[in-house]
């Protein structure tokens, strides 16, 4: 799997490099610029590139556009210390595939980062509530029976525990955990509750 890493900070850039040049199997490439980057997508095709959004006077994301535009399949993950919701927005309609922050824990950047490889979509917890225009909408897409199982996922119930309140088998929770997660477009459980925690904070 090859890798590109677009960062106008070396030590940023040689930090991300040493956590996944541990990873086997990742060759990892290093950009600090837009056409540097782009130049560098054309021509290798990455599966990944992790990029900054701030590229000292240019932003990360006119390099998400030219490659969207040319259509190749590298995917991105956006690395910012930016938690602003509007920042977090323009990622997510330029079509990034991950977002995460540098305060983040370098076992949690990786983490995210083998998410993405995997084909999802990864958003850091702390931005996460910025989904919460959508939500309300988005839980008309749940039955009853989902949303209950949604808000007892809030609680931090495990399994077992859901299915004892709801009077269902476990089976049946993880069926209904696995509609949650493909309606609402989560990719784990974790965000799920995050989800069911937003909820309530705008409902209250």
């Amino acid at each position: 799997m090859k890798v590109l890493i677009v960062d106008d900070h070396p030590l940023v850039r040689k930090g991300l490099l040493s956590a996944l040049a541990m990873e086997d199997g990742i060759i990892v490439m290093e950009a600090s610029n837009v056409e540097e980057a782009v130049r560098l997508i054309s021509r290798q095709n990455p599966d990944i590139a992790i990029i900054d959004l701030r590229l000292g006077n240019e932003n990360g994301l006119e390099i998400v556009s030219s490659v969207k535009a040319q259509k190749l399949s590298t995917r991105f993950i956006v690395l910012t210390s930016s938690s602003k919701k509007e920042d977090f927005l323009h990622a997510q309609n330029s079509g990034v595939e991950g977002y995460i922050l540098k305060e983040s824990f370098i076992e949690d950047i990786v983490y995210a980062f083998h998410v993405v490889a995997r084909g999802k979509k990864f958003i850091d917890p702390e931005v996460l509530h910025f989904r919460t225009d959508e939500t309300v909408q988005n839980m008309d897409m749940l039955t009853v029976r989902e949303q209950e199982v949604l808000y007892e996922l809030g609680k931090g119930l495990c399994n077992n525990q859901i299915a004892s309140e709801l009077f269902i088998s476990e089976h049946t929770v993880k069926k209904h955990i696995s509609c949650i997660l493909s309606k609402l477009g989560l990719n784990h459980r974790t965000e799920a509750a995050l989800y069911a925690n937003n909820l309530l904070t705008i409902r209250n």
